[in-house]
């Protein structure tokens, strides 16, 4: 039972309504009277002095002012958890969703007066709150009863009261979690600590695009979101591995002038219809290749095997689609979605970047298959709708560059702020750089072998 109850957290209760004030009152109080019994040890207080006695309450005063500082310097999640944990209480108590037994009738001293009632609480939900690593863990109790329903649904209430954002959303046997990140902001890592290991890329402290079980990537965002510069990221970090890319840009823009550095880069529409085919035609390729293969395993993927996982990182992908012919829009559309369908097992991943995801080029269930998926900047509903789908989240704007909404996969919204990039950043000598260290590196496991 304690292993339970340490696993789920501290249990809110009735009387955590006041928790903040009740503790830190209690502490400061505490705090007070031994300063003060400590200055006065030495005091006659058959005659004792008033302005000493002043002197030593004001004296007091100032030890719990410092006391209190401290402890707001040295334990800020402390306190943090004790509001959240009353402001949990409060939200139990004000919409009233507890169980009530019959009202307590008070007789008052004056017998001719009417008798006050007083409501008592029969059974309060149990609701568990644990803070973890930067998340909020929040545990409530489903009885079937009539409170099931709102306790079922507890997101927007959690996200905007606690501010925080919802990372995910549990079913366990009785009981339903709530996983919330704190302050995304704080989570927010600078692009030296984007890594790719096993399968996924770490773009926030607790945020992972997890490709191999994921696959794809969706990424809409107008100009000045920090759209380019994400993308860029994505590149660096992808080539400090053994990925092949692939990079398509038809405005012949900022990513286009990484064909100085990188090869695979292409701009010309007839560069990049024909870059699509050999992108598919290479993964129908592999997939056969995989089955003859020694060491071939059902339900193992490329990396299993130790092949190397190809990326097509397409920007402007509706511009793009804009220019085609209606024919040549269908025969683009048709390896895409092939791609979409059968990459991930053979290790083809597509990273498709627009500035507004028309499901007029995104159809037929292929959005569907792009399971991360990052709004930057400011978009309007029917972008978020676009992106995201049907969904009650309530969708804010902050001036800040970088910062969107994803899903990582999970079926679970969250804010998301992309990597930070210092000031004056090169991407072309650092992307340049890491591909001549893959390449390096790929050579000298060819020499070995």
């Amino acid at each position: 039972m304690h292993r339970l109850w340490r696993k789920r957290g501290r249990r809110i209760r009735p009387n955590d309504k006041d928790l903040v004030f009740r503790t830190v009152f209690f502490l400061l109080f505490a705090v007070f009277a031994v300063a003060f019994v400590l200055l006065n040890i030495r005091t006659d207080w058959r005659s004792p002095s008033v302005a000493y006695l002043l002197f030593s309450a004001a004296m007091g005063v100032k030890v719990c002012t410092v006391t209190a500082w401290l402890l707001y310097r040295r334990f800020p999640d402390k306190l943090n958890e004790m509001r959240h944990r009353q402001k949990l209480a409060r939200m139990v108590l004000e919409n009233q969703w507890y169980e009530q037994s019959d009202t307590k009738q008070s007789e008052g001293f004056f017998k001719d007066l009417p008798a006050s009632s007083k409501p008592k609480i029969a059974r309060f939900p149990r609701m568990y709150y644990r803070m973890e690593n930067g998340l909020l863990h929040i545990t409530a109790e489903i009885t079937l009863g009539k409170f099931q329903e709102p306790l079922l649904h507890l997101e927007n209430k959690l996200e905007s009261g606690l501010y925080c954002e919802l990372v995910s959303r549990e079913l366990l046997d009785g009981f339903v979690e709530y996983t919330l990140l704190y302050d995304m902001i704080a989570n927010r890592i600078p692009i030296s600590e984007v890594r790719v290991e096993h399968g996924k890329m770490r773009l926030m402290q607790n945020t992972y695009w997890e490709f191999d079980s994921l696959p794809h990537m969706l990424i809409a965002g107008g100009t000045g979101g920090g759209k380019t510069y994400f993308i860029l990221t994505l590149i660096r970090a992808l080539l400090e591995t053994n990925a092949v890319l692939h990079i398509l840009d038809p405005k012949n823009a900022d990513l286009a002038d990484l064909s100085s550095v990188l090869p695979n880069v292409y701009s010309r529409k007839e560069e990049i219809v024909q870059c699509i085919t050999d992108f598919c035609t290479a993964m129908h390729e592999r997939s056969a290749d995989m089955k003859r293969m020694e060491n071939y395993k059902t339900g193992e993927n490329y990396a299993y095997l130790g092949l190397s996982p190809h990326f097509l990182v397409f920007d402007e992908y509706v511009a793009f689609m804009e220019m085609l012919t209606s024919r040549e829009r269908e025969d683009v559309l048709n390896k895409l979605r092939q791609i979409a369908m059968l990459g991930r097992q053979a290790g083809f991943f597509l990273i498709l970047a627009c500035q507004r995801p028309d499901a007029k080029y995104l159809g037929d269930g292929i959005r569907d298959q792009f399971n991360f998926r990052v709004a930057l900047g400011r978009m309007s509903e029917l972008g978020y709708s676009m992106m995201f789908g049907e969904t009650k989240k309530e969708f804010f704007f902050k001036n800040i560059k970088g910062r969107g909404y994803a899903d990582t996969g999970k079926g679970v919204i969250t804010e998301f702020y992309t990597p930070i990039v210092p000031k004056g950043y090169d991407f072309l000598q650092e992307i340049g750089r890491c591909y001549c260290k893959s390449q390096e590196s790929a050579l000298t496991v060819k020499v070995d072998n």
